[in-house]
């Protein structure tokens, strides 16, 4: 583990505190649970799918649903 040193307002380290008193959580903790976040934030920015895509990915899981079912959809809906 490396040391890091950060300079803050001093308003901004008493509301830190302040947080790190009311999670349970070190300073150092939730400083690196935040870079954590940037680092996930990056590769969803990566990704190949759209915010919608990816927050629909998977809700079809373990249904009996397939192409089929959908093109049947897709005909009903807009040939009907």
């Amino acid at each position: 583990m490396q040391k890091l040193t950060l300079r803050l307002d001093g308003e901004l380290v008493k509301k830190a505190k302040s947080a790190s008193k009311q999670s349970g959580k070190s300073v150092s903790r939730m400083v690196a649970d935040y870079f954590s976040l940037l680092d996930k934030k990056k590769r969803r920015e990566t990704s190949p799918y759209t915010p919608l895509v990816r927050l629909l990915k998977g809700s079809l899981r373990g249904t009996s649903l397939d192409e089929h079912d959908y093109r049947r959809f897709l005909e009903e809906k807009h040939l009907k």
